[in-house]
């Protein structure tokens, strides 16, 4: 790999840069010719150091699963990264709130959260992914960019943290044996309003985040077999699945709603603090 300066120096740049929310210069740019490999080897590093710290990772973002916002971001496949406990944070009467301050550049994305019970295999069919699913749930992931206007490369993204701040999400709704049939269809078809302020924002659909959750899960086991660095899925993991409309900037004192239709789950708000 192309690590100079090494993978430690980055690793603990990217740590201060989060803990003092403030952006620093790409890898790419400090480090020719850094790659993929090179991008997972030093978010894997800046896990084990908060991870050494007590955080304790709960579950994997996937990001730019929306084949719409490619060409925005110059980023052309699926990533990921670790979702920590700090912060995953449940609304209550599905309404949550988030303190923009305590990001670089705060961007707003309305998605579907899974919560696995047992380990999916990238060869499963949609039914049996969905057995591997003990509850499904809507909510709003918190994105920010460590580098400037939000420009970096793919390898940027992943050693940034694959750009996940948090995640806010309503109750996870059980899949009931009964229901699985149902349920496959609905999450081929779903679709998510985003308003702000009450005025919408953007509309988008299951057809936009690679066909649908479950697509999007089988993409994530099938990256995760064979990881180097001992990442892994597991039971009790929540995997949130990526934005299903255009990522938004929030400021302090607005008001965001996600409604969903086409799943029983509920609608929620997110007050920016």
């Amino acid at each position: 790999m192309h690590m100079s300066p090494d993978t430690e120096t980055l690793a603990r740049g990217i740590l201060t840069a989060l803990d003092t929310v403030r952006q620093i210069p790409r890898p790419s740019v400090q480090v020719p010719g850094f790659d993929l490999g090179d991008g997972y080897a030093v978010a894997a590093r800046v896990v084990a150091l908060r991870v050494a710290r007590g955080e304790r990772p709960v579950g994997w973002k996937v990001g730019f699963t929306n084949r719409m916002i490619w060409d925005e971001y110059g980023v052309h496949a699926p990533i990921w990264g670790p979702i920590y406990e700090s912060g995953l944070v449940a609304a209550v009467d599905g309404l949550a709130e988030c303190e923009a301050a305590r990001f670089c550049e705060p961007r707003i994305e309305p998605e579907i959260a899974l919560r696995l019970a047992q380990v999916p295999d990238a060869d499963m069919d949609d039914p049996d992914l969905l057995r591997c699913i003990d509850g499904i749930a809507h909510g709003f992931e918190i994105v920010q960019s460590l580098f400037a206007d939000w420009r970096f490369s793919a390898p940027d993204t992943v050693a940034g943290c694959a750009l996940h701040g948090s995640y806010r999400h309503g109750p996870f709704v059980p899949v009931a044996a009964r229901d699985a049939q149902d349920w496959c269809e609905r999450l081929k078809r779903f679709r998510i309003r985003l308003e702000r302020d009450s005025t919408q924002m953007d509309e988008g659909g299951a057809g936009d985040i690679l066909g649908g959750p479950l697509a999007v899960l089988r993409h994530l086991a099938r990256g995760m077999s064979g990881n180097p660095h001992g990442w892994a899925l597991r039971p009790g993991d929540v995997v949130s699945t990526g934005t299903v409309t255009r990522a938004f900037p929030v400021v302090a004192g607005e008001v965001w709603r996600s409604r969903i239709d086409g799943l029983p789950l509920e609608d929620i708000t997110l007050r920016i603090r």
